[in-house]
């Protein structure tokens, strides 16, 4: 009976030891009192100030278009779940930076007006470790942010524009004219007129070469996608005709129609505004490649929606450390003119990175570089506003 109580003691005890050190993985054991207290307020800030400014935008969208949807008769459903529950994430994550820089303003403002920004500085604690729990915030809305802009925004994306194309804007690109591919190494694929409504293509040729000499030429006077195959790729083309080279000797192949696989999609014929805003990143990836892969010039706005989708979440961070420098600090007059000069801040970043998305597209500038030239200038302005902090 001894030796059982010692041999149980001594697991005991090594289940003590092991729970001492399991601790240590627990995240929420580095979070002291202190940092609890500032990520409460900067997350709850945070919520409150998108869920202000998202109401005042929804009140205003609703009276912009409340004609529109009235004349084009939307459903009260569509209009709530299709465009409203998508609307909301949408332009939430857009503008998440700027919600950042308010929430940061507003109770960083609060706290030392209340003095206690002195009482924690007086304290010991350095800027520096003041600085920790407001990184921490900016790194979870910053993942979040990522997150939903990379995987989950996209999708509600497709429902909203659809939404948009049927009741609101009615302009949605569904045709196009001389479309030439590359469908494959060395096949080349040509439509003369492709209109989306039916998925229809006319005038179509298919040529194919092997050591640049055409080994191949299909022509046929329609081709559809056929968009509820099994497999993808899958077209049927109409009065076709292929002939195929052999040296000197040529074999003439006609019929009516054809099952064929081609390596093109409808989305790879027309493209609509906002198109790339319906891709997840993933699909971002696979699609820019693809569509270099063909020799298409048209992927630059691809390139700078994947770019920026990660630019945007480090945004966080650097608003972050600009809004604490800014108004750590008690000040006679309260936080108005600081506030001023941060909404002024996060209005002029929006303001650049659309500016540097439109150079790219259409300026030739390199799309990573477009996406990061916001996030390299204002770390300069970060970084002095940090100097020239309380320490």
């Amino acid at each position: 009976m001894k030796k059982i109580l010692q041999k149980t003691g001594k697991s005991l005890r090594k289940i003590g030891s092991w729970l001492r050190w399991m601790k240590y993985l627990n995240p929420f054991h580095y979070l002291k009192r202190l940092d609890r207290y500032i990520i409460a307020k900067f997350i709850g800030t945070y919520i409150y100030s998108i869920i202000l400014i998202i109401s005042i935008s929804i009140v205003f969208d609703v009276n912009e278009n409340l004609a529109k949807f009235t004349t084009n008769h939307a459903p009260l459903k569509a209009i709530v779940f299709d465009y409203y529950a998508n609307f909301i994430p949408y332009f939430s994550n857009l503008f998440s930076p700027l919600f950042v820089f308010i929430a940061v303003i507003f109770f960083t403002s609060k706290l030392a007006g209340n003095s206690e920004i002195i009482a924690m500085l007086a304290s010991g604690t350095s800027f520096k470790r003041l600085l920790r729990p407001y990184m921490i915030s900016a790194a979870l809305i910053a993942a979040l942010n990522f997150y939903l802009g990379s995987m989950v925004i996209p999708k509600g994306n497709v429902v909203r524009q659809h939404f948009e194309s049927l009741y609101k804007n009615k302009k949605k690109i569904t045709t196009a004219s001389n479309v030439q591919l590359q469908v494959g190494k060395g096949i080349i694929a040509y439509i003369q007129q492709y209109d989306d409504a039916n998925r229809t293509g006319y005038g179509f040729s298919l040529d194919k070469f092997e050591n640049k000499k055409l080994i191949s030429h299909m022509t046929a006077t329609t081709i559809s996608y056929d968009s509820i195959s099994d497999s993808r790729y899958h077209w049927r083309a109409q009065n076709y005709k292929i002939r195929t080279l052999k040296g000197l000797r040529e074999e003439i192949t006609t019929g009516m129609s054809i099952d064929t696989l081609i390596m093109m999609e409808p989305m790879d014929l027309v493209f609509s505004k906002g198109q790339q805003e319906t891709f997840t990143s993933p699909e971002l990836l696979q699609y820019i490649s693809k569509q270099q892969e063909r020799g298409s010039q048209n992927v630059v706005q691809y390139e700078v929606e994947f770019h920026k989708r990660i630019a945007m979440s480090f945004a966080s961070f650097i608003l972050t450390i600009i809004g604490v420098s800014l108004s750590s600090r008690k000040r006679k007059g309260g936080m108005g003119l600081y506030l001023g000069i941060g909404l002024g801040l996060s209005f002029s970043y929006i303001m650049l990175q659309t500016i540097s998305s439109t150079f790219a597209i259409n300026a030739g500038m390199p799309a990573m570089l477009a996406a990061w030239i916001p996030n390299i200038l204002y770390v300069f302005i970060a970084y002095y506003c940090y100097r020239q902090a309380p320490n």
